[in-house]
C-alpha cells in the first residue's frame, strides 16, 4: 500500500479526504449520485473495477447506490462504529480506499445497498 504523500500527490484534497481519511461527501452533491450513464465504476485511487452501471439504482439517499460489486472479493468490509452508529464500511480490496458503506435495505436479488461516495469512484463510460 502507498503512503499518504503518494495519495496527496495523486488526489484532490476532497478525494483524499474521502478515500484516504474516510470522509463523506454531502448527499446530492457528488458527480454520480443521479448519473444514469452506462459503464464501469472504477476505484478513484487505483483504477480497480468495482461496480457495473447496471447494478446502480436510485436509493433516494443522495449517493450512488449499487446492489452488488462487480466481482466477489473486490470489496473489503469492516465494522464502523464512528458517529455513534454501527455500520459496515466498504473499501477497495486492491488499495484500501474508503468507498462508503453497505446496508441491508437494497433491492433484490441481493437486498444490499452499497452507498458509495462519488469522489471514491470514476465512471469509465461505455
Amino acid at each position: 500500500m502507498q503512503d499518504d504523500e503518494y495519495w496527496r500527490d495523486k488526489l484532490t484534497p476532497e478525494e483524499f479526504n474521502v478515500c484516504r481519511e474516510k470522509g463523506t461527501e454531502r448527499a446530492f452533491t457528488g458527480e454520480y449520485w443521479d448519473c444514469t450513464d452506462d459503464g464501469v465504476y472504477n476505484c478513484r485511487c487505483c483504477g480497480e473495477p468495482l461496480f457495473l452501471s447496471d447494478t446502480k439504482f436510485d436509493a433516494g439517499c443522495g449517493w450512488p447506490s449499487f446492489f452488488k460489486p462487480l466481482e466477489e472479493g473486490a470489496i473489503l468490509e469492516e465494522s464502523d462504529t464512528s458517529h455513534g452508529m454501527i455500520r459496515t464500511e466498504v473499501m477497495c480490496k486492491k488499495c484500501g480506499a474508503h468507498l462508503g458503506h453497505v446496508f441491508e435495505d437494497g433491492p433484490q436479488p441481493t437486498g444490499l445497498r452499497y452507498c458509495i461516495n462519488s469522489l471514491s469512484v470514476k465512471l469509465e463510460r461505455e
